[in-house]
């Protein structure tokens, strides 16, 4: 057996007892490939983990970069009371009609919002509606604008609040300085402002599974 099939066997049997999908994120991931978007989604294991991550926050407010068709979406937003808030932030058009589709299926469309355009765009422009802070970001987007959406993410969220930046080992290519992927500089830029950063606690942890050899940072904000 070869190692990728052992992470996906694992994962798997994590899903079927821990993280069981049902129809509603089943026809997210089948309606997601039927349009041809990419297939990185989170599985079934990391998506439950964002909401368990959400729900330890006792969040009402989540931030997502990065919507996608809508999965990781519609395990964040059932972590929310129902009179919370989940705003997804997504740049490609048939990327959001796919996700939106797929959030109203699940039940959720009255507490997700769905903006379509570029996230360094939609920011500014959420900043000036000044929304209640954040109690959860998940950064998920393009990766070598990581930097910048860590810097948005500490402006739209208080003391307590936490940012989860999702594919921060790139297959291990993120130990290499001198690689000049846009990617992993993205990702080196904003792991070490993460570091460094007097408001920021935070760590970072390798996985394997379905998705491959991959991991997240988590950074808990400060007083």
């Amino acid at each position: 057996m070869s190692e990728s099939q052992l992470w996906d066997d694992v994962d798997d049997y994590f899903t079927t007892h821990l993280a069981p999908e049902d129809e509603a994120l089943r026809a997210a991931v089948r309606d997601s490939e039927a349009a041809g978007l990419p297939p990185v989604a989170v599985t079934a294991p990391q998506g439950k983990l964002l909401q368990l991550l959400a729900q330890i926050q006792g969040a009402r407010t989540v931030l997502e970069l990065g919507t996608l068709g809508g999965y990781s979406t519609i395990w964040l937003a059932r972590a929310l009371p129902a009179d919370g808030r989940l705003v997804s932030l997504e740049y490609s058009p048939v990327h959001a009609e796919v996700a939106t589709r797929n959030l109203a299926r699940a039940g959720l469309d009255k507490v997700v919002e769905v903006r379509v355009g570029p996230a360094l765009e939609s920011l500014p422009r959420l900043a000036e509606q000044h929304p209640p802070p954040f109690d959860l970001v998940f950064i998920d987007a393009d990766k070598g604008n990581n930097p910048h959406y860590l810097e948005w993410a500490i402006k739209l969220t208080a003391p307590g609040s936490l940012i989860v930046v999702d594919n921060v080992v790139r297959g291990g290519r993120v130990a290499d300085p001198a690689n000049p992927a846009t990617d992993v500089q993205g990702t080196r830029t904003a792991l070490e402002l993460i570091g460094r950063h007097p408001k920021l606690s935070a760590t970072a942890i390798q996985t394997v599974g379905s998705k491959g050899y991959d991991g997240f940072a988590l950074a808990r904000v400060l007083a």
